[in-house]
């Protein structure tokens, strides 16, 4: 595949800039009680969700993962629609009905949800290739998932069914080493997702998941054989968790000195690195900063601003009508 252009850097830089400003913006309106969620961060992760998207098309879908703020920002959504989401005001995606992260959905940009059950998107995104199959048309499947929810039997009943029919799907396992607070270790037989792959006669790859470019280039490739008709790809990016598995968490867990050599392959201090080796200033940079932290602002005052739904939303979205009174 192609290496990533100057400008394809750039936007990865700015997305994951705003993913930053954007958990940050929910935190200050957890602490302040303006929301109230359980926020589970992305941050040292920013890699995998703005690699993959790079390498998708407006039309493909996604369904992301519980850590999937970066993922979203990247297929799309701005940043608006997900602060309705998390204050439970009608500017939101799902219009005040959504709960934050799990619950953001935009099929006008390929953003299909998220399993409100972890484990429940590998049957929904082989579900939705084979959708995509069934109209005629090339889009792909994507779906990105923690290790942890690799040991869940949904994953093997749809990696059966997609290698089977050659489902035009890629799943991406983002692996940071910790199912909540058990180590990977401590859970699962094997040191690599990616081997399970063989089992199904499905290709695999492992990828530095702190690396944009590592991630686009694997994706990039996967993407390209699912919509030629060759069938599915399993991919491992290794990554790191920078915060707890939910803000709050204490990670009795992890030591310092864990956390610390993490924070040390920063996704984000390596783009800029990338950036500057290819000549570009870090002024540049700055200016990106600047100019996203402006627009979060801008974007907080509007979603607190935006109306709560009301009572008469309850009985929208129902497969039966509401009965009336006689």
């Amino acid at each position: 595949m192609p290496p990533m252009t100057d400008e394809q850097l750039l936007h990865v830089y700015r997305i994951m800039e705003r993913a930053i400003l954007l958990e940050q913006a929910v935190l200050r309106l957890i602490e302040d009680g303006s929301a109230r969620l359980l926020l589970h961060s992305g941050r040292g992760q920013e890699a995998i969700g703005t690699g993959v998207c790079a390498a998708l098309r407006d039309d493909d879908m996604l369904f992301y993962s519980h850590r999937g703020l970066t993922q979203l920002l990247a297929k799309g959504m701005a940043p608006g629609p997900l602060l309705g989401d998390f204050l439970g005001r009608t500017s939101g995606a799902t219009r005040g009905l959504g709960a934050g992260i799990v619950h953001a959905v935009d099929h006008s940009l390929g953003l299909m949800g998220s399993s409100g059950t972890l484990g429940g998107g590998f049957v929904l995104s082989a579900g939705a290739a084979l959708g995509a199959r069934r109209l005629g048309d090339d889009r792909v499947s994507v779906h990105i998932f923690g290790e942890g929810s690799a040991n869940r039997g949904t994953f093997h009943e749809a990696a059966n069914a997609a290698a089977l029919w050659k489902l035009p799907m890629v799943w991406l396992c983002e692996n940071n080493g910790l199912s909540v607070s058990v180590a990977h270790r401590d859970a699962t037989s094997i040191e690599d997702v990616a081997d399970r792959a063989g089992a199904y006669g499905m290709p695999s790859r492992i990828v530095d998941g702190q690396d944009v470019e590592a991630v686009y280039d694997a994706v990039a490739e996967a993407v390209a054989r699912a919509r030629a008709g060759d069938g599915p790809t399993l991919i491992e990016a290794k990554t790191l968790r920078f915060r707890g598995h939910y803000e709050g968490d204490p990670q009795t867990y992890r030591s310092k000195e864990d956390i610390a050599a993490a924070q040390q392959r920063d996704p984000v201090r390596i783009v800029a690195e990338k950036l500057a080796a290819r000549g570009i200033a870090g002024d540049r940079l700055g200016a990106i900063r600047n100019e996203e932290a402006a627009a979060m602002e801008a974007a907080i005052t509007q979603a607190l601003a935006a109306p709560k739904p009301g009572p008469e939303r309850i009985h929208e979205g129902l497969l039966a009508p509401r009965e009336t009174a006689a």
